[in-house]
């Protein structure tokens, strides 16, 4: 846990009691502050109450002696509309703010020059920090991950020299952190997401901005510019005078990495210093992982690891459950967990990586469907539909083959059989739904597991 002293002696509020929540909770009471929580769910309430912190309805207490409102980042923060918590606060005068900013006031008042690395993007952030997590730790180094891919980051341990913080940030969360400061900032992509929480993409944009804005004077920023968005945010850092790392896996770079053919390069002053390959770790198959190895290897590099070092780690790395996760074989047949990807852009990436696609898709759809995906109909042997989206995602296939299956069981059970019946080379049956998992499932997680359970189920299989 990190104490957080910057509030001893005050009251704080907090809205907002899933597990970063509870988290905040304790890092502020550990730290000498007053804790005022708060949660719509009674179950919620309880697990807080259990845990011993003071629960208060923020609708009936005096914000005149509150010092800051914490949030929880699954909480409206400005659209569609401020959540009622918020309003109270900003009426009173009351800074709102996420365990994330917390940690960074923290870390600037006990360790400004430890280890931090932040992560952004639309896609593939957690790979990312996953990634430099692994390569970290196997250099001996102690890394922290937390943040938006699972544990909160005030469960970690204090910010200090011999702990790296390795922390992954959605959007959500860096509309909380206004004094996001890390030693380095990646910021991957810029895609159409979450515009019903941020307005506009360029809000949104504006706000992962942040993120690489804010690294601390002899810091890192990182950024794809694969995209316009992130192309002129790294334009800015470099204005700004941060040292600035440009990474591409469509166009050559003269300072940065890229890619040339199979192979990634770093490059210096438009000269090739460092040529290596990734091909042989499996985890980090397709191109967008080539991006996310890049970011990678450019974070740990800032972080004073050599060449050799990096990349002997990232060849070790087992990647992430729901992430192209390898589940299983049936013969020549793979089965894949691509749980994750909840947009048409994510399920782009897998859907590119492979050539016998057998696709499980659909769910609670995004904004578009799956009509950015239709370049790569041709190398899909058969799509099998389930969810809400199935009716308007058939439309949109049209005539390459699909069938309406409804339900993940069903989908898997139909999907294996052609697979194996089929004469194709590399047969894939793949879950990449491009769609979010309300309609069937509470998360990605839930789903992902239940198709590998699905798969592993099935007689003949071996495990990957």
């Amino acid at each position: 846990m990190i104490p957080v002293t910057t509030y001893r002696g005050a009251t704080v509020a907090v809205f907002g009691l899933g597990g970063s929540g509870l988290a905040t909770c304790a890092a502020l009471a550990a730290g000498g502050a007053r804790v005022v929580a708060w949660d719509d769910s009674p179950a919620s309430l309880a697990k807080a109450e259990a845990a011993g912190h003071e629960t208060a309805d923020l609708r009936h207490i005096d914000w005149s002696g509150i010092a800051a409102l914490v949030l929880a980042p699954g909480v409206p923060l400005t659209h569609p509309a401020p959540h009622w918590s918020v309003g109270l606060a900003r009426a009173n005068g009351v800074e709102v703010l996420g365990d994330i900013e917390l940690f960074c006031r923290e870390r600037r008042a006990t360790a400004p020059r430890s280890p931090f690395v932040a992560i952004t993007g639309t896609n593939g952030k957690s790979t990312t920090t996953a990634l430099i997590t692994h390569i970290l730790a196997e250099t001996g180094r102690d890394p922290q991950m937390g943040g938006n891919i699972g544990t909160a980051v005030l469960s970690l341990a204090p910010p200090a020299a011999g702990h790296s913080h390795v922390v992954e940030c959605s959007s959500f969360q860096i509309d909380l952190t206004p004094s996001i400061d890390p030693l380095v900032g990646i910021c991957l992509n810029v895609t159409p997401d979450h515009l019903d929480r941020h307005g506009t993409l360029d809000l949104y944009a504006a706000v992962k901005e942040r993120l690489v804005a804010g690294v601390q004077p002899g810091g890192t920023a990182i950024l794809g510019i694969d995209d316009r968005h992130c192309q002129a945010m790294a334009d800015r850092a470099e204005r700004a005078g941060h040292r600035t790392v440009r990474i591409s896996i469509r166009n050559p770079v003269a300072d940065g990495l890229c890619l040339d053919g199979a192979d990634i390069l770093r490059m210096e002053a438009g000269a090739v210093v460092r040529r290596f390959s990734i091909a042989a770790a499996g985890a980090l198959r397709g191109t967008h992982n080539a991006q996310n190895a890049m970011a990678a290897y450019a974070a740990c590099e800032a972080l004073g690891l050599t060449h050799d070092a990096i990349v002997r780690a990232m060849l070790t790395f087992p990647g992430l459950a729901h992430r192209m996760e390898q589940v299983g074989r049936i013969g020549r047949v793979l089965f894949v967990n691509d749980s994750k990807a909840t947009n048409a852009d994510s399920a782009e990436k897998a859907l590119a990586a492979f050539s016998d696609v057998y696709w499980i898709a659909g769910g609670t759809p995004k904004e578009g469907g799956i009509a950015p995906l239709a370049r790569f109909f041709p190398r899909i042997r058969k799509t099998y539909l389930i969810g809400k989206s199935a009716e308007d995602f058939a439309k949109t296939l049209g005539a390459h083959p699909h069938v309406i299956a409804g339900t993940l069981d069903k989908a898997v059970a139909l999907a294996a059989a052609d697979a194996a019946a089929e004469g194709a080379a590399d047969p894939v049956v793949l879950l990449s739904p491009a769609c979010a998992s309300y309609d069937q499932f509470p998360n990605f997680e839930v789903r992902g597991t239940a198709f590998r359970d699905l798969v592993l189920a099935m007689p003949g299989v071996v495990k990957v």
